[in-house]
């Protein structure tokens, strides 16, 4: 299992980690990748990465759809960073083949920030084709 350590600077954020990920998989590896972010107030998905409008729209809408003002019962002040966290949820799975992840076109892989800032892990396991 590799580790990953991401630096956020802001409370909602979307940190494209594509490159990051990509860079740790060997040139001969084939396989399944997976990505898992071990934090109830962050997540990871994949979106398009060519047009940042579509990170902003995402943080946008996920703020207006759960604001951090509300009602909560949970006291800690961070109670909309957990439901965010769990609508956008915790690992994705990529296809590796040769050392490169299969993703479409227009996809990138983003880390989530919904209490940041902070330094957050990401972890990353390989399973390989056998």
């Amino acid at each position: 299992m590799i580790e990953l350590a991401i630096n956020t600077d802001s409370r909602n954020q979307m940190v494209d980690v594509t490159s990051i990920v990509a860079g740790k998989i060997p040139s001969s590896f084939s396989g399944i990748v997976l990505i898992y972010v071990p934090h109830t107030t962050a997540g990871v998905t994949i979106n398009e990465g060519a047009d940042p409008d579509v990170r902003r729209d995402m943080i946008s809408y996920l703020q207006k759809l759960v604001p951090h003002s509300h009602s909560y019962l949970h006291s800690e002040g961070n109670a909309d960073a957990h439901i965010k966290s769990s609508l956008v949820g915790h690992s994705v799975q990529l296809i590796a083949q040769a050392g490169r992840l299969r993703l479409g076109t227009w996809q990138a892989l983003y880390f989530c920030e919904f209490d940041g800032p902070r330094t957050r892990k990401i972890y990353i396991e390989m399973i390989k084709n056998e």
